[in-house]
């Protein structure tokens, strides 16, 4: 797999992760901040490092769901390992601006 086709691949990956909700913000995941790694592997492998806004979610269990299940929806990727860590620890500067301005930051 060329460094051209992962890019294109994560790409993807990143605008499935657009459509991930925390029931509770009514912003998704990736414009939240919280993912922070996308690593496509050749063999069409991916393991995405995604963190909470909290580490007591009570919803994580179906976002980490929803995330391997529509990042393994992806053309070109066969399996996904979604990692969720605490390090370094989310924060409001994480958002994106069009989030800030969502949620009323800006």
């Amino acid at each position: 797999m060329t460094q051209e086709e992962k890019t294109q691949i994560e790409g993807r990956i990143v605008d499935v992760l657009k459509t991930v909700y925390d029931p509770e913000i009514p912003v998704d995941i990736y414009e939240l901040g919280m993912i922070y790694k996308i690593d496509v592997q050749d063999g069409g492998h991916v393991d995405v490092d995604m963190t909470f806004t909290a580490p007591n979610c009570p919803a994580a269990d179906f976002i980490l769901e929803d995330v391997r299940t529509k990042v393994e929806s992806v053309e070109g990727i066969t399996t996904a390992n979604i990692n969720l860590v605490f390090e370094p620890a989310w924060d409001q500067s994480m958002m994106s601006d069009e989030a800030r301005m969502e949620l009323g930051f800006d």
